[in-house]
């Protein structure tokens, strides 16, 4: 089936594409025209993108997409939209989205911020997640990480009111910050006292799990629109 979301256009950029396996540029080839929908300077109509009317979700920085496929096979009844600009992972995620027979995972390649900035109506999402960004953990590339005021201040408008924003780390430095980012945000109200509990949709992944044993901390941030 034709994906109304795709349309073949010219790229003004370039894809951070680190080394991409011949099955994941094969998967990428096929899946786009499937599952993708193209970066384009023009406001999506999610709706017509998934073919339903449903709660959506937008994913910054799927990774691999293991989590992000596990969580829409979970969640049939919400649409998710993930947005990477990793080509192995986008290629990786493909793949699963086939294995697993998903219809409501759709992949943008492409820069987060400036899909928010031009794709993403205001008040159009029910829920954002960012899972295990980058900590750039040296204090010299703290300014480098994505959770930032400005980030959030545009999430925050993509939300409908009580739409939520989902965050979490396993660098406690950088939860620090993002609880603080989060709060400083007036149009934000956070879930829990501090830190959430791991809610059910948010799978624990291996190398999480892993972690938990030897004793690091994971550390979940979740703030509503009010």
């Amino acid at each position: 089936m034709e994906n109304p979301g795709f349309k073949r256009a010219i790229r003004s950029f370039v894809l951070r594409q680190g080394h991409l396996s011949a099955s994941q540029q094969r998967a990428i080839d096929e899946g786009m025209p499937r599952w993708g929908i193209e970066y384009r300077p023009e406001q999506l109509d999610l709706a017509q993108a998934f073919g339903r009317d449903a709660p959506k979700i937008l994913e910054i920085g799927f990774g691999m997409g293991g989590a992000t496929a596990e969580i829409a096979a979970n969640m049939p009844q919400h649409d998710y939209l993930g947005v990477e600009v990793h080509s192995p992972g986008v290629g990786n995620l493909f793949k699963l989205i086939e294995e697993k027979q998903l219809t409501n995972l759709r992949l943008l390649r492409h820069d987060a911020v400036e899909v928010l900035d031009n794709m993403l109506a205001d008040g159009s999402l029910d829920g954002v997640h960012i899972f295990f960004p980058d900590p750039w953990h040296k204090k010299r590339h703290n300014k480098r990480r994505l959770i930032q005021a400005p980030l959030v201040e545009k999430l925050v408008k993509k939300l409908k009111p009580g739409g939520y924003l989902h965050a979490a780390t396993d660098w406690e430095d950088y939860a620090i910050q993002i609880l603080e980012v989060f709060n400083g945000n007036t149009d934000l109200q956070n879930t829990a006292e501090a830190y959430a509990p791991r809610p059910d949709y948010r799978p624990l992944t291996k190398f999480e799990a892993r972690g938990i044993r030897l004793g690091h901390g994971v550390w979940d941030i979740i703030f509503t629109r009010k």
